[in-house]
């Protein structure tokens, strides 16, 4: 049988576990647009490719935040141990 929750207690939605790697996806997607900030030149006339189009914010800022978001799907679907 089902456990019975008694009047004034309250089940939570989410254990300890899905909170911490909730707050572990949050922390890589963070992460990841910090990887993505940056390129800010002294003269606004001159533009540098190679700071702006650079393997660091094309490339690797995305899939840190992407990685960020599976987390986040995964704490969210991944049922509490009771």
């Amino acid at each position: 049988m089902a456990k019975e929750i008694k009047q004034g207690e309250q089940q939570s939605l989410f254990g300890k576990s899905n909170y911490q790697l909730m707050l572990a996806g949050v922390a890589l997607i963070v992460i990841g647009f910090l990887l993505m900030m940056g390129g800010n030149s002294d003269d606004p006339s001159r533009f540098s490719p190679d700071e702006v189009y650079s393997f660091r914010r094309i490339t690797l800022a995305p899939i840190v935040i992407l990685l960020g978001l599976a987390v986040e799907v995964y704490a969210i679907m991944r049922k509490p141990k009771q």
